[in-house]
């Protein structure tokens, strides 16, 4: 007994010893992954600004890179819109920059981004500077930031693919294989329009979802192809039908055709560049990327005493309090300090939200509605502000949005899947016993009575009504005409405006500057502290959380990627919850 004691005791010390070592050598791990990202950049005397979009993700707010990715493979740094074109300007007028080269491929944005840096690139242009791209690989993302150079070099080697195919959108219809299953999916929504969850009860898409879907990506198309076709000098219908009758099939075609300048290989653009540079070796020439060059010329001015406070609403609309996505009641809690905030002058609020939880977006309007009583409000529109993102910000004094924003879908759903028909085939009974008639009405274990029904139908018609009269009174229209352009319906940016849902296109720059503008008369950016909320995560915090796990996609990769993102939070105890939300989620390729 003795000697088991001994050797039980031994064991549990050097457990506790070996864990001890462990967490010291985790901590030092840590810290070591941390440091990573404190290296700083160093401007070089004359250099070119290097826009390698394949390396960049162009996000609502700059945010260093996850350390734990890097060792990964995944080497993609995160600028914000606003820093990036922030830069941008500043190379314009920096005796140090000389051109720009970018290699837009495998651009990573959604169409704000991309829209909001194609422009600040059209202005650098306009500054007497150059921008030179290469491409391989033509996407439609990649080509509308292209077109904006005075020269598009091409590679000629064989075998590139051409992805500059016009605008797709793949909807999954999912009430086939729930039959099968005995899954019964009791949806109860307003808005004819309002197709969030319609992929679960029907095999095909009803006639309103797809007029909404096709003028949608007619109209944000339309706008993307005619910035395309006049920056090189053709006609749209002429731009259109080389790619309807798919006459873009090898770099000649390009070239042929007047989509790019010159193919070239990798020498020969070598050549190029350093010529353009004024060497005669490429190895002379010095490039900074845009992210670095950000890091040196976009800081914020602590010696301004007046600030303009930028709260980024971006992501998904949820209840609670998380650092992840939109939460109701952090951000309910940073607009309120933000409100108490004499040095804050002014508010730009930067709306990239396909909506979500009805609770939370009315808690964040509440409090958007109260800043708004002591300071100007500016909505910025990011690539959503849809259902619940129009929610909480068609009160503000201005609204400015991108051509591309998807903008609107007045409506509202709620969602209750209920699972009796497959408990019967996999030979699973289940007995609900309650206190009152409908004390079950939730379980998902049957499906829900007339009463309920109604019930239900009652309380998703009642928050349309609210949503509609908001809308109607923060944009000064009448309720029933609301009623009329809303059930649900997506529009895009530039529809928006027609219809007065929007005031303005335009970007956050614009955005920015009107609201410097609507607290003073002279527009001097350099007199003012930009300050962003929330604070971005900081390295150590992405390592942690990190370390705290994720979920992966299960559907990572297929058309069913979109649906799952939509609907990854909800669960069994959100049945009944009424939400305004986006079905989808749309990128650019």
């Amino acid at each position: 007994m003795k000697n088991f004691l001994k050797m039980t005791l031994a064991t549990v010390l050097g457990f506790i010893i070996v864990s001890i070592i462990m967490s010291m050598f985790s901590l030092a791990f840590i810290g070591a992954l941390a440091a990573l990202g404190d290296s700083k950049p160093v401007m070089p005397r004359e250099a070119v600004l290097k826009l390698d979009l394949s390396k960049i993700i162009i996000a609502e707010q700059t945010r260093e890179s996850d350390p734990i990715s890097s060792i990964q493979g995944n080497t993609s740094e995160y600028i914000g819109i606003w820093s990036a074109v922030q830069a941008i300007n500043a190379a314009a007028e920096d005796p140090a920059i000389k051109f720009i080269y970018m290699k837009p491929d495998g651009v990573a944005g959604g169409m704000a981004q991309i829209e909001e840096l194609r422009n600040a690139l059209k202005k650098f242009r306009a500054s007497g500077k150059a921008i030179v791209s290469f491409t391989e690989f033509p996407s439609n993302g990649s080509y509308y930031l292209a077109s904006v150079s005075d020269k598009i070099f091409m590679s000629s080697y064989k075998g590139g693919m051409n992805m500059l195919n016009g605008f797709s959108s793949q909807i999954t219809f999912l009430k086939d294989i729930l039959d099968k299953l005995g899954v019964n999916v009791q949806l109860i929504r307003h808005g004819k329009y309002k197709s969030a969850g319609e992929m679960y009860i029907r095999n095909s898409i009803s006639n309103e979802n797809r007029t909404q879907y096709q003028v949608l990506l007619n109209s944000i198309w339309k706008n993307f192809s005619d910035e395309m076709a006049a920056a090189r000098g053709m006609e749209p219908e002429a731009f259109n039908s080389l790619i309807d009758d798919l006459k873009l099939n090898s770099p000649e075609d390009f070239l042929k055709y007047g989509l790019v300048d010159e193919l070239l290989t990798n020498e020969e653009l070598k050549a190029r560049l350093s010529g353009l540079y004024g060497v005669e070796r490429i190895e002379d020439t010095k490039e900074i990327s845009l992210k670095d060059y950000a890091s040196i010329k976009v800081l914020p001015n602590y010696r301004a005493k007046q600030k303009i406070a930028v709260i980024y609403a971006d992501g998904s609309i949820i209840d609670g309090a998380e650092k992840k996505e939109v939460s109701g009641d952090r951000f309910a809690s940073i607009i309120a300090d933000v409100r108490k905030d004499s040095t804050v002058k002014a508010v730009v609020f930067r709306v990239n939200s396909p909506g979500g939880s009805v609770v939370a977006s009315d808690k964040i309007k509440t409090e958007v509605d109260l800043l708004k009583e002591v300071k100007p409000v500016i909505a910025s529109y990011g690539n959503y502000a849809a259902s619940g993102g129009y929610w909480i910000s068609n009160n503000c004094n201005r609204i400015f949005s991108d051509a591309g924003t998807l903008t609107g879908s007045i409506g509202v759903f709620s969602m209750i899947p209920e699972f009796s028909g497959t408990c019967r085939k996999i030979g699973v009974n289940v007995t609900s016993i309650s206190s009152n008639a409908h004390g079950d009405m939730y379980n998902s274990m049957r499906p829900l009575d007339k009463a309920e029904l109604a019930y239900m139908q009652e309380s998703v018609d009642n928050i349309y009504d609210t949503f509609t009269s908001i809308v109607a009174e923060g944009r000064g229209l009448t309720q029933k005409y609301v009623d009329d352009i809303a059930q649900g319906r997506v529009w895009a940016g530039t529809d928006a405006l027609e219809i007065g849902l929007v005031d303005e296109i335009g970007g956050i720059e614009d955005a920015i500057m009107y609201a410097i503008g609507s607290v003073c008369d002279e527009v001097d950016l350099g007199k003012w502290q930009i300050a962003e909320y929330p604070k971005p995560l900081t390295t150590f915090e992405q390592i942690m959380e990190n370390f705290g796990g994720s979920k992966a996609s299960v559907f990572a990769g297929t058309p069913l990627e979109s649906v799952e993102k939509v609907f990854s939070k909800w669960d069994e105890s959100n049945a009944g919850q009424v939400y305004a939300r986006m079905p989808y989620e749309i990128t650019i390729q």
